[in-house]
């Protein structure tokens, strides 16, 4: 016989709502927490409900979310709740998680803690509806990461644990490019502009800002290159010779079997390689241009000297440089204890002007800094929309747990991005040492 503290994740729950129940006796122990009503409609694994009825509906599946929330309080809690379906939200995840926010800014209870005296209280409620017990384990979906940080055994594991899921999944999310960054929207109010059309600006405009419409047969580095995006457009509409380099070994396939679908095996070369030991391989100066496109996140604020020095040692003297990257202020320059834990271990975003000086330092030119934050909720807002699209093969991909993590994910995302917590940027460097060719005027 299972006992109700013990009911399975997806358990439904069971008998009618009663005046006086789970759900009311945690409306009650969180008042003092939340100052005042909690901002959702709560209902309990008894079929209890308690908070305003016209809020978003979350139920509590089972007290092992209570007891996730006393182990990993806060944000890595209910996200562990949520992605093994203890939790669930019976709202528009985006919407729901909006309120919550608002309310929290209406009451002023960012940055600030309950009294001891409050905290005391909840825990006493929780114990007493079976919070108290032995850690939860971590869903499947966790990262689980060896060896020391940003050594580079560690940073293939992390780079392989989100990029590696399949190429397939990815394709049912991204745009046909397979470009898993920020697009640039240069006709937001025309119905007929689509995502793809974006991510194509968005190479156009990298490819021009680092020069490879000057002349055919550029020497161009692509830096994390993803599934290619940018390596084969700037082979197939700049004539550009491209070497990109990534250590997600699905990716690699992915793009060779693009470039010999597309006949560019003279143009592009594809390397396994780690960005720390591109020097080393190619020479010194090996190239006349260089971009890299939201891979700076993942090389750790301790290496970032590091990755900084090898594109400036990389770039011959007058060449150009341009890093597309995420920004973060706050205290969790990883994105969160969410994104930290189920999305990109080890990532590091820092203030824009932060990132400037790291290049700065290295003895790069900094000549023009684009902020596309806009951009990025646009682009988040396309991938939502197949994500949803493709929710039955997605699942039969990589199952129901981590389809919840990427709704969170992308979710979460999009909040960022259009609330201002987090930003993207284009810097665009040049070496010194030769004279540039940047035009007088911004042509972008």
């Amino acid at each position: 016989m299972t006992s109700t503290a013990d009911a399975p994740a997806d358990a439904p729950a069971t008998g009618t709502p009663t005046t006086y129940g789970v759900a009311q006796r945690l409306a009650e122990a969180l008042r003092p927490v939340v100052r005042g009503e909690i901002p959702v409609r709560l209902r309990a694994w008894d079929g209890s409900e308690a908070g305003p009825v016209d809020a978003p509906l979350v139920e509590v599946r089972t007290p092992r979310v209570l007891r996730r929330l006393l182990w990993a309080p806060g944000e890595l809690g209910a996200a562990q709740a949520y992605v093994t379906g203890e939790l669930e939200i019976h709202h528009d995840v985006d919407e729901a998680l909006t309120h919550v926010w608002a309310v929290a800014a209406e009451r002023g209870l960012k940055g600030t803690k309950p009294s001891p005296g409050a905290m005391v209280q909840a825990v006493r409620a929780l114990a007493s509806l079976g919070a108290v017990g032995p850690r939860p384990a971590n869903p499947a979906s966790q990262a689980r990461l060896p060896g020391r940080l940003h050594s580079k055994r560690r940073d293939s594991e992390a780079i392989s644990f989100h990029y590696d899921l399949s190429n397939e999944f990815y394709s049912l999310i991204l745009e046909d490019c397979m470009a898993y960054s920020s697009g640039y929207w240069t006709r937001p109010d025309d119905a007929d502009y689509t995502a793809e059309d974006a991510q194509r600006d968005k190479l156009d405009l990298v490819c021009r800002k680092v020069g490879l419409d000057q002349r055919p047969g550029m020497r161009f580095l692509d830096v994390g290159c993803g599934w290619g995006s940018l390596s084969l457009h700037a082979a197939e509409h700049y004539g550009a010779q491209v070497t990109g380099v990534t250590i997600a070994a699905e990716q690699k396939k992915f793009v060779d079997a693009r470039v010999a679908e597309r006949g560019l095996g003279d143009l592009v070369d594809i390397r396994l390689l780690d960005y720390r030991d591109v020097p080393a391989t190619f020479g010194e100066g090996a190239f006349d241009a260089i971009g890299s496109i939201e891979m700076g996140e993942h090389v750790g604020e301790g290496n970032y000297p590091t990755y900084a020095a090898v594109l400036r040692d990389s770039v011959r003297p007058g060449g150009r440089v341009l890093v597309q990257q995420m920004s973060r202020s706050g205290k969790h320059p990883g994105g969160g204890p969410f994104i930290e834990h189920f999305i990109a271990p080890d990532m590091t975003m820092r203030p824009v002007g932060e990132t400037v000086a790291f290049f700065e330092r290295a003895g790069l030119e900094v000549r023009d800094v684009h902020m596309m934050r806009e951009h990025y909720v646009r682009t988040v807002a396309a991938w939502t929309e197949r994500f949803e699209a493709h929710l039955p093969r997605l699942t039969e991909l990589v199952g129901e747990e981590v389809v919840r993590v990427w709704r969170l994910y992308l979710v979460g995302g999009a909040m960022a991005f259009r609330d201002g917590r987090m930003g993207v940027d284009q810097l665009l460097m040049v070496k010194p040492g030769a004279a540039h060719t940047l035009p007088w005027e911004r042509e972008w």
